[in-house]
């Protein structure tokens, strides 16, 4: 018997939807904390989330297959480490772009209307129709630049654009005129995004050339009415220098699914903030999309038990690995 280690923290429903898929012929074993790493020993294969997995874990599992990631960010684990061991690290891109895409557009929508104040008015008895009216804003006519134009960043495009929104993008990686016209978007360079943009929201992965993008010095390229919006990592956003932008009014708001640390402290200084919306990191977790991941990880697991390649786009430690397994 092979084991499966369900590897983070995962609502109850998750954890039965996952155990009724695990085959024959695999054990499924649940860690949910580093505190239980040491049951990590017997396993042949992890579903991650949350949770970081470093060299020194990583080479205590002497039988380790695969490592499948629940999502698409892999910044927690050594993908060195494990291409080292010939380990594939591998996501499920795509699985959940719709859930974060739709995300997205409730943060904006959330800050623009005040939907925060106008909810806790409500509960305090306080019925006032024009409540916030004057620090309100539609999507409508904005010009909303995506930071990253990967499966999420391409499904917020198409939603906001529905909203009559105009769309520009920022990436490392410029798409091709036609894809452009196709989604009806233009490529800009950063520091014009951040001039031009009404709403800046963020899908790109955690890296060393992303970490602190938002910075003081790009917070102050932004107009006074601008927001951003960050689905993606906490720490591509420099928290201190934002909350110093939030509370000078150096920019509108900030609808926020990600903070630089997670869990946040009781003491963070954005909780103090008006013109903020926050979330607990939950933009991918709905449980309709968590059947198509659930499904994805378990195909992945099948296809390495039965020595089979894995799709390219869900390898990202291929360039470590002597043996990629990459199916083209």
């Amino acid at each position: 018997m092979e084991v499966i280690a369900l590897t983070g923290q995962y609502d109850p429903e998750i954890k039965a939807l996952i155990a009724g898929m695990v085959p024959q012929g695999f054990i499924l074993k649940e860690i949910s904390s580093v505190d239980e790493y040491d049951n990590l020993r017997e396993v042949n294969y992890i579903i991650l989330r949350i949770l970081s997995l470093n060299e020194k874990t990583i080479n205590s599992i002497p039988n380790l297959k695969l490592i499948q990631r629940w999502g698409v960010g892999y910044d927690k684990v050594d993908v060195k480490a494990a291409g080292k061991r010939n380990i594939p690290v591998a996501i499920t891109p795509g699985m959940n772009a719709a859930a974060v895409s739709e995300m997205a557009v409730l943060l904006m929508l959330a800050v623009y209307r005040n939907l925060i104040r106008l909810h806790n008015n409500v509960l305090d008895g306080k019925w006032q129709e024009d409540a916030g009216a004057s620090s309100a804003y539609t999507i409508d006519g904005k010009t909303v630049g995506l930071i990253g134009l990967g499966n999420i960043g391409k499904e917020v495009a198409q939603k906001v654009k529905a909203f009559g929104a105009e769309v520009q993008y920022y990436d490392a990686f410029k798409q091709s005129p036609e894809e452009e016209e196709k989604l009806g978007i233009k490529y800009v360079v950063l520091e014009e995004l951040l001039k031009t943009s009404d709403i800046v929201s963020l899908h790109v992965p955690l890296l060393d050339s992303t970490r602190h993008l938002i910075c003081k010095e790009n917070l102050a390229l932004m107009k006074p009415s601008a927001i951003i919006v960050n689905t993606a990592r906490g720490p591509i956003i420099d928290e201190a220098d934002l909350v110093e932008a939030l509370e000078n009014r150096k920019i509108l708001g900030a609808g926020l699914d990600c903070l630089e640390n997670e869990p946040a402290a009781k003491n963070n200084p954005l909780f103090n903030l008006s013109n903020v919306v926050l979330a607990p990191h939950m933009g991918g977790s709905t449980i309709d999309i968590s059947v198509k991941m659930a499904k994805r990880c378990i195909d992945n697991i099948l296809k390495i038990s039965k020595n089979e390649s894995l799709p390219e786009s869900d390898i990202v430690n291929a360039e470590y690995l002597a043996n990629p397994k990459i199916k083209i």
